[in-house]
């Protein structure tokens, strides 16, 4: 299968993607199955969203990366990866490790919910990170996890 093989059709108002072998987050290796996903405003988004979460189940347990470092590889913004990830559903979030994608500067981000960023500075803890009070990993040299160069790839086009 190719890197950005994706088909798509519509389901009740929703978008379903297959083809990915990397689409499942429950098994994350295993083709055929499919995750139903609330219809993005273009087929896209769609493929964005789905390189985001692979890239993103691609980080290894004690590492981090940045939104920053996805989007470089995948020739978006920053904000396109933090949307994705804002936009889990429940069933992704808690299956996917989403909690090792940081801000620029390798912090928590300030302005997510409370709630949301002690569990990720818990589990990044978990990990053996080591996070100050402003939420800052240290020795984050060690702990960074390199997605990859810059990618030249059109979205838009199938």
């Amino acid at each position: 299968m190719t890197e950005m093989a994706a088909t798509r059709m519509e389901r009740n108002g929703r978008m379903v993607l297959k083809g990915y072998a990397t689409l499942s987050i429950a098994s994350l290796s295993s083709a055929g199955h499919e995750i139903v996903v609330p219809k993005p405003k273009s087929f896209a988004f769609a493929r964005i969203r789905v390189e985001v979460i692979r890239l993103v189940a691609l980080i290894p347990a004690g590492q981090f990366t940045t939104y920053g470092s996805i989007a470089v590889h995948m020739n978006v913004t920053a904000r396109h990866v933090a949307s994705v990830l804002s936009r889990l559903t429940e069933d992704e979030s808690a299956t996917l490790q989403w909690h090792r994608v940081v801000g620029a500067d390798a912090r928590i981000s300030p302005n997510m919910d409370t709630a949301l960023s002690r569990k990720q500075r818990a589990r990044l803890r978990a990990e053996g990170m080591k996070i100050d009070a402003r939420g800052f990993i240290q020795d984050c040299d060690t702990h960074f996890h390199l997605v990859g160069p810059r990618r030249s790839i059109r979205w838009s086009q199938g």
